[in-house]
């Protein structure tokens, strides 16, 4: 997720141009961040391709080169924003011991702190993306499934390498609804005042998941 800049740098041309590959890449990652700012501002019912052209300082058929039309745009801009998200949560989970407390902190850490800072791309990912037809609820599905399984798996580790309580049937995916409400509450409704501020709540659901019985 890189911001989105004010006056994009423009791609040198003739001999000093980089090859077509680059060029493309360049062009995509603008137009997707334009998408995103457009998406923030005005929401997706109302964003056209025109105005995701203009906000990226091109043209209307150069957006067309690269997505076929808006619900293509808010696509590629999803799977890129949560491919970042899980990479940035992976790494962060890396980093700590091998203990339920300390990566359920750092996993939940990274998610709110790459929200934080694309909150344009992040309106997208949470928000957005519900009104932009079937083919995006399945992204938004798959993207919860795929949450959801790696906190599963991460605890299926943790019990038989520890024996720390394994989850019940459906406790991933109640830890990964719960976040993911709260974060969009927090986006649509500024409450709370920031996401970092769900960072606490996160760890007493999740932890609350882990406790036996009586604790």
């Amino acid at each position: 997720m890189n911001a989105v800049s004010s006056s994009p740098v423009p791609i040198p041309r003739g001999r000093h141009a980089p090859p077509l590959e680059v060029r493309l890449e360049v062009q995509r990652e603008r137009l997707l961040n334009a998408a995103a700012a457009v998406f923030a501002r005005e929401g997706y019912a109302k964003a056209t391709a025109e105005a995701i052209a203009r906000e990226a300082g091109m043209s209307k058929a150069t957006f067309y080169e690269h997505f076929t039309n808006k619900e293509d745009a808010i696509i590629a801009l999803f799977d890129a924003s949560a491919a970042l998200v899980a990479e940035r949560m992976a790494h962060a989970t890396s980093q700590v011991p091998e203990e339920p407390g300390a990566q359920i902190r750092a996993g939940g850490r990274a998610f709110l702190e790459t929200l934080a800072e694309h909150p344009d791309r992040a309106q997208t990912l949470l928000v957005e993306i519900i009104g932009a037809g079937p083919r995006a609820v399945e992204r938004r599905d798959a993207m919860l499934e795929h949450f959801a399984a790696l906190i599963d798996a991460e605890n299926a580790t943790a019990h038989r390498r520890r024996g720390t309580r394994r989850f019940q049937e459906h406790d991933a995916h109640a830890i990964v609804g719960a976040v993911v409400e709260l974060a969009s509450r927090q986006l649509r409704l500024g409450v709370p005042a920031s996401l970092m501020d769900l960072e606490p709540v996160i760890e007493r659901l999740a932890l609350g998941l882990l406790r036996e019985p009586g604790e």
